[in-house]
């Protein structure tokens, strides 16, 4: 245990500031200043190493948590970060983007603020990097057996260094021109700056993960092609077709999907020039979604100059504490505030838009009402009905599955009745041969932790496909005793 009175003697939670808002809309730089490790020592030193630690049960990897925890107190950092990658090969992404289900199920949260799961997490692998403590982990020998990671981001990445370092032969496909997948191209760069992913790719491919860019499976490589040249296939591309508005006056141009919005703004934060970019400059906007990816949509919008941003959401505003119907250790269901929301525009709750307006072909305008659950569905609320002008709408409102035409219908799997790719849970086979899934293509839009811990599974179904398994014998059960 960290410190038998950790949790009594510090009862405060402590995590980095956040830059002054005016200066950090001025770039694109990851809004946290620097954490004093110190304190983060101390703040590691109030877990209780509890009898039945509920952050394990609350974190799809597994991530043995008190473990490290104790080691990071003790100032063990080298084997703190060894027992943080055993369960996680990405925690520098971890600890930046995931919405710590962990420190949830935390069970200081209990009657006090929880432990500061993700920062302990974020700044191990940091101290890691900075000491140059992350090696290429070589695989023993090689398999002689290839497997084809088709999509790169976290649940393909994970996958592809899983394999590779069990010795397989490892090729990741990407349709972009850069590595990461969302990671790159969907997650702003003032939430995680992308040399992060960089170097991580750097340990990959001294590893022997190979990387293509530029090649659309299903297109630029035919699924015969695929098949022909690998073992294996895992199916890593992610949930990527946006949930669309249809309503009326949606063909007018200025109103567009997130993902249409973020990957130009994400290109132009690392020094491209995107052509016909999408911008909000000194523009009127509303996001419908009040999600993280609207959240991303509001701070990019604020940091391009928009003029007034109003971020809609269907749902009612969120109590400011723990709702009842999600007590610990459950995820909570309460209001929170995003770096993005602390920047400035303004959240509209309960609220429906039912057409959009414009004039010469263009958006000016949104027509929406306020609406109320009645028997789990949305009600209109009478006399609600409000104008809004507006001049770019970003559509944030998740997302309903994966493409198919290009690759997964011409590679013939099954669906599941949500859109998905059809699987065995356990395995993540899809029925076809060789064929596996990972990730949202599978799971559907979900968080990165379940992408990493889906990735590793994957991987291991694969290894499993290809290497086979060894069980030990099943015990023998004694023959019973007659009763005398």
């Amino acid at each position: 245990m960290a410190d038998p009175r950790g949790f009594l003697k510090h009862t405060d939670r402590e995590t980095p500031t956040r830059r002054p808002v005016e200066l950090r809309l001025l770039d694109y730089k990851e809004v946290y200043n620097k954490f004093d490790r110190s304190t983060l020592q101390t703040q590691a030193s109030r877990c209780m190493d509890c009898g039945i630690p509920f952050c394990h049960n609350g974190c799809p990897l597994g991530n043995l948590i008190p473990e490290w925890n104790d080691l990071v107190f003790r100032g063990r950092w080298d084997d703190g970060i060894d027992r943080l990658h055993a369960t996680n090969n990405f925690p520098e992404f971890t600890g930046r983007l995931c919405p710590a289900p962990c420190e949830a199920s935390c069970v200081l949260g209990i009657n006090q603020p929880a432990v500061t799961i993700k920062q302990v997490e974020v700044e191990l692998i940091e101290k890691a990097f900075q000491d140059d403590e992350v090696k290429p982990v070589m695989p023993a020998e090689s398999t002689g057996r290839s497997v084809a990671v088709v999509g790169s981001g976290p649940a393909g990445l994970a996958a592809a260094q899983q394999l590779t370092r069990a010795g397989h032969a490892v090729t990741v496909f990407e349709r972009a021109d850069r590595i990461g997948g969302l990671l790159r191209y969907g997650i702003p760069e003032f939430k995680m700056e992308k040399h992060f992913i960089d170097r991580r790719l750097d340990q990959m491919e001294a590893e022997g993960t190979v990387f293509r860019t530029g090649v659309n499976v299903g297109v630029d490589l035919t699924v015969g092609e695929l098949r022909a040249q690998f073992d294996a296939v895992v199916l890593a591309n992610g949930s990527t077709i946006g949930r669309d508005l249809p309503i009326p006056g949606r063909e007018l141009d200025g109103i567009h999907q997130a993902m249409e919005y973020l990957p130009q703004s994400n290109r132009f934060a690392i020094g491209d020039e995107p052509a016909d970019q999408i911008r909000a400059d000194g523009k009127k906007v509303v996001i419908i979604g009040g999600g993280d990816t609207g959240a991303d949509c509001l701070g990019t919008a604020l940091r391009q100059g928009a003029e007034i941003v109003h971020q809609f959401e269907i749902m009612p505003r969120p109590p400011a504490e723990r709702a009842g119907s999600t007590p610990w250790p459950l995820y909570p269901l309460m209001y929170r505030v995003s770096s993005a929301h602390e920047e400035g525009g303004e959240r509209v709750f309960s609220v429906n838009t039912e057409e959009f307006v414009g004039e010469n072909g263009r958006v000016t305008g949104l027509k929406a009402c306020e609406v109320t659950m009645v028997n789990g569905r949305f009600e209109k609320v009478e006399g609600s009905d409000f104008e809004l002008e507006c001049d770019l709408v970003l559509l944030a409102m998740g997302f309903v599955g994966p493409e198919r035409e290009d690759l997964l219908d011409k590679m013939g799997v099954s669906y599941d009745p949500r859109g998905n790719v059809a699987r065995d849970e356990r395995f993540a086979a899809t029925g076809l041969a060789g064929v596996f899934v990972a990730g949202d293509a599978g799971r559907g839009q979900s968080l990165i932790v379940w992408a990493i811990a889906e990735g590793r599974s994957a991987a291991a179904a694969v290894d499993r496909y290809l290497a086979g398994s060894t069980e030990l014998p099943a015990p023998i059960v004694p023959t019973q005793v007659a009763q005398r």
